[in-house]
């Protein structure tokens, strides 16, 4: 996949406050972009940018998003793009936090990144997968029983081990400091914006699972963690299901990515139903 001009007339243009063809484009394609819908709904126009990758005459043929010193390309299968001319002026002002969309479309834009002297730290690969029906009846009838209940501010003594488990085991790259605060800032986000559901055994909060992001149609699913003294109990099968399900009646499909190297979290989104879509890939600055 080279970066080249192609011989067709194709431009980058950055797309104003009422172009409607980002999300219509974005629309058609949302169930292999929800991350990338989700920084279009809620981006500011004071800081985000969305650039169009137009023919001669006007039809969008690319997508690309630049969200809190993150890109989110949505290339629609080409395998060549011109390269953006105003990455260069960007990478440079900005320092770029990661790169996240279906592998090929990150690996081109990774190129086209390395071209302004930037290179990737880490790179992890996934499984892109979707549920659209509620979860098989055998996932609601595993696990150690317990309680299953929205957890507030009162659950931070608890929940911040768990933030913080899953940020270091599946989120931060190589040579990564955790951050305390940063953290905390993120649960606090959570619990304030996203739905989320944790497991209440042994009069604590010992697993949880939540939504990361909201598109058009559909709930990006994250943050699903149990703590290492109760695993293998079948308490994330058994949490998944009872979110998913009350997701799923809002009327919204679901999406997440789980990574490649971690079989048990690929077999558990199996048996609740999921299926595999597409490559996904983050790479990390």
């Amino acid at each position: 996949m080279n970066l080249q001009l192609l011989n067709k007339p194709q431009r980058w243009r950055n797309a104003g406050r009422r172009d409607s063809r980002p999300e219509a484009f974005l629309r058609e394609r949302e169930p292999f972009c929800v991350a990338a819908c989700g920084r279009f709904l809620h981006r500011s126009f004071l800081h985000d940018h969305v650039w169009v990758l137009q023919d001669g005459k006007g039809k969008v043929e690319a997508l690309l998003i630049h969200s809190k010193r993150s890109f989110f390309p949505v290339f629609n299968g080409l395998g060549e793009i011109p390269v953006p001319r105003f990455l260069n002026r960007l990478v440079r002002n900005i320092p770029i936090h990661a790169v996240q969309g279906l592998r090929e479309d990150v690996i081109i834009l990774e190129n086209s990144i390395a071209h302004c002297g930037v290179r990737p730290v880490e790179s992890f690969d996934y499984d892109l997968m979707s549920l659209d029906r509620e979860p098989a009846a055998d996932c609601f009838k595993v696990g150690p029983g317990g309680k299953f209940r929205r957890p507030d501010s009162r659950d931070m003594a608890d929940l911040l081990p768990l933030q913080a488990g899953y940020e270091q085991e599946e989120v931060l790259p190589r040579g990564a400091v955790f951050d305390p605060a940063s953290s905390r800032a993120a649960l606090e986000h959570i619990l304030a914006h996203e739905h989320i559901l944790g497991a209440e055994l042994d009069g604590r909060i010992i697993a949880k699972a939540n939504t990361s992001a909201k598109s058009f149609t559909r709930y990006q699913i994250g943050g699903v963690y149990v703590h290492p003294d109760y695993r293998g109990r079948g308490i994330a099968t058994r949490l998944c299901a009872e979110l998913f399900r009350d997701l799923l009646l809002t009327g919204k499909g679901l999406s997440l990515f789980v990574k490649k190297q971690n079989p048990a979290a690929r077999s558990v989104y199996r048996s609740l139903g999921f299926e595999f879509l597409a490559d996904y890939r983050i790479s990390y600055y």
